[in-house]
């Protein structure tokens, strides 16, 4: 065993401060994306499929590259059109308070609104 030689732990059941989950960042992360996505587009139903997995794969790319390491992440996109009408979402989740967490953003426009959430879950 390769790390019992070197008294090198591989096994952390607490991330490191700089590599926890922090909502802040997330949030401004899916901020940036849905910005600079969705900024005049106006609502097709036929696009939104596309538009949905386009948008949750590259808030999961760029949260990747923000280091938070040994963390699963799940992102949620919704996407729907602006008719005036109210909206209610919500999520439970089971899970460690002290090192999971999420993070969520709403942008909209006269066309349309979208609801990204992304949920990050240590892996010990």
């Amino acid at each position: 065993m390769e790390g019992a030689e070197t008294g090198v732990n591989s096994y952390l059941i607490r991330p490191n401060y700089q590599h926890k989950f922090k909502a802040a960042v997330a949030k401004e992360c899916i901020r940036e994306v849905l910005r600079n996505h969705l900024m005049g587009v106006q609502y097709d139903p036929e696009n939104v499929p596309t538009l949905s997995k386009l948008l949750a794969d590259t808030i999961k790319d760029k949260l990747k590259g923000v280091g938070f390491e040994r963390y699963k992440l799940v992102v949620q996109v919704a996407l729907g059109e602006q008719r005036g009408e109210g909206v209610k979402m919500a999520a439970r989740c089971f899970w460690d308070a002290d090192t999971d967490s999420y993070a969520q953003d709403i942008f909209m426009n006269e066309s349309l609104f979208c609801v990204a959430a992304v949920f990050g879950s240590y892996y010990y």
